[in-house]
Formats: C-alpha cells, structure tokens, sequence
C-alpha cells in the first residue's frame, strides 16, 4: 500500500494574531511539507473574512513557489463562478511559466464568501454560462483546444508553459463527482466540508464509473480531509477543541458550509431569504499516529484513493506544525516519495 499525503492551508487568522501572521505560516507550512516530502500544497480562496486570510490564491502561489524548491503548489481552489475562464488561464499559465511541472489548478464550486463580497466580485459582469461550462472552457485555454465553433476561435491563453497547470475539480457531492467525470477531469472530494464518509465513497464510485477518457485521461480521485495527531489521544482531542461543522440551508434550495454559526446568520441575513441552521460534529480524523494510520488504511481500502490532501484548523501555529511531523511519522513506509 501507498498513500500519498498532500497539503490544503486555509491561512487561518488566530486570536491575537494577524493577517500577516497568518500568512507566514503558510509560508511556514509550505517550507515543512515540501521537508516532510508531500507532494503538493494548496491554498484557498475565501472572501470579506476576519478568519481566514487567504483571499488571492493566485498572488499567494507565486510567493509559495519562490519560497520553495520542488513541491507542487496549486489552488484549492480558484471560486470560478467570479471570474473570466480566459484571465484565470493566463494567470495559471505565467505561474506554470515561472515554475515549470509545480502548478496545479484546483476550481472550487462554492462562492468562497457571504452574498456581498459574491455581490462585489461579479459587479459588472453580465456573463450567464453555468459554472461547468466556465471549466469547460478554461480546459479548453489551458490546452489550446478551443473548438472550431467557439467565437473566439484562434485565441490563445498566453503565455503557453511547457508543462500546463493541471486541473481539478473540487466538491463535496455525488453531482460535483459526476461533474468532474463528465469533463474528464480529476476530482478531489472534500471529506472536511461535506462530513458524511458514505457519501465520499459513492461519489468517489460514480466518478470512477462514469469518467470520460476521451482526452486521454485516466481518473484520478483524491479525498480531503481534517487531520489532527498528537503524542496522545487527549491531546488529539484537545487539539480540535469545540469545532463544528456549520450549515446553512436556504428556502432557495442551496445549502453551504460556513466557518461559525455566527457567519451562517450573516449569509442568511445578507441573502434576504428564509434560512435554516445546522450544527453538526466535523469530521476530523484525530488521535495517536498509531490510531491515524489505522484511520488512513482503513479509508484507503474502503475508497481505493492513494491521495489524501490534509487540512488542519490547530492553534497555536507549533502545535499544527508538530501534527503534520507525526502525520508524516504516521504513515512512514506507506507514504510515496515525491
């Protein structure tokens, strides 16, 4: 068996600390996991937040991939319902031109914010395609393929690296699976947000059946989730404190995970709909590394995923730094070296 371990940060903002803090750890962590030998490093994109700080993940992979060597470093991801499929592959492809075969481009399918910064960051556009036709086409730049009906035929996505961003779809449900399939695209499942394990194992299934290979793809599945180890159980524990996983259904139909109740009830205010509040127990793999191990093979098997990108919420800064060292101990002679 190997497992492959990478990185998603979200720039977390502690109590007491700083934006600019927050980003230094980053930095920080992206420095330890290309030491501990993961294979990549991914950043988000999240909006009008005291919490997180990463609102630019485009801005923020570029100094990741000058303050290291040879880990891969993406995004997890870019929110493309905001933006042109044309600019975010001309960004994407001067960062693969600056580091050649390090650049990977995660797309996310949520608004990475509450409705008035969704509001601020499409102000002005007019653009109606569906968000799967804006991946459609942002592979097509990304590859030079546009169609030979497309009306803009002939235009290219410069500048053109010798090796091209890589592509993946980002989602937490059986569609954004099928989504992903459809477009022959690889598909990384977010256990962290979504929470329910069955759930995970049937759209990573239908991905797997349903994927088109006809750009000569083959599907690759990875799984999302939040980790915590310590030298004990309790710490473990300790460690995830009082997290809960936060949803918010709207009379709309749409349902979105928020960080704290607290932003649930902005984004239901700021939405000027009826609403609906969900409090549930966050799906956080946690304990020794003896119980982590047990936890990774365990869904390894039951999934077939050899590729798992870890997310960690821990403060203080030391004590997340300390949990990726154990996990990368944990899993030492299952994990592939980059």
């Amino acid at each position: 068996m190997t497992i492959t371990i990478s990185v998603l940060d979200q720039s977390p903002i502690y109590p007491g600390e700083s934006a600019s803090e927050a980003l230094a750890h980053t930095v920080q962590l992206a420095q330890k996991s290309e030491q501990l030998g993961f294979r990549r490093f991914w950043v988000s994109e999240h909006h009008d937040s005291e919490l997180l700080a990463g609102s630019s993940p485009e801005v923020l992979i570029s100094y990741l991939l000058a303050r290291t060597e040879k880990i891969r470093i993406g995004s997890g991801g870019v929110m493309l319902q905001h933006y042109s499929p044309y600019k975010v592959a001309e960004n994407f492809n001067v960062l693969a031109s600056l580091a050649p075969g390090r650049v990977d481009l995660g797309i996310g399918r949520a608004p990475g914010g509450l409705p008035r910064s969704t509001q601020a960051l499409q102000r002005g556009g007019s653009d109606s395609a569906s968000l799967t036709d804006k991946i459609v086409e942002l592979d097509q730049y990304v590859h030079h393929r546009l169609p030979a009906d497309h009306p803009l035929i002939g235009l290219k996505a410069s500048p053109s690296p010798e090796a091209p961003p890589e592509l993946y779809v980002l989602g937490a449900s059986v569609g954004s699976a099928e989504i992903a399939a459809d477009l022959g695209l690889p598909y990384v499942f977010s256990l962290f947000i979504n929470g329910d394990e069955a759930v995970a194992l049937e759209a990573i299934r239908s991905y797997r059946n349903r994927f088109n290979g006809a750009h000569g793809t083959q599907p690759q599945a990875i799984i999302a989730l939040a980790v915590a180890v310590a030298d004990t159980e309790e710490e473990a524990a300790s460690l995830v404190g009082s997290q809960k996983l936060v949803k918010i259904h709207l009379a709309s139909g749409k349902t979105l995970t928020l960080g704290t109740r607290e932003q649930a009830e902005e984004f239901g205010r700021q939405a000027n709909e009826e609403y609906t509040i969900e409090e549930l127990e966050p799906f956080i793999t946690k304990g020794t590394k003896a119980t982590i191990r047990e936890k990774f093979e365990a869904l390894h098997k039951a999934s077939g995923v050899e590729e798992f990108i870890v997310t960690s919420n821990i403060a203080p800064f030391d004590k997340r730094l300390r949990s990726f060292e154990l996990l990368s101990e944990a899993l030492s002679g299952t994990v592939a070296e980059v």
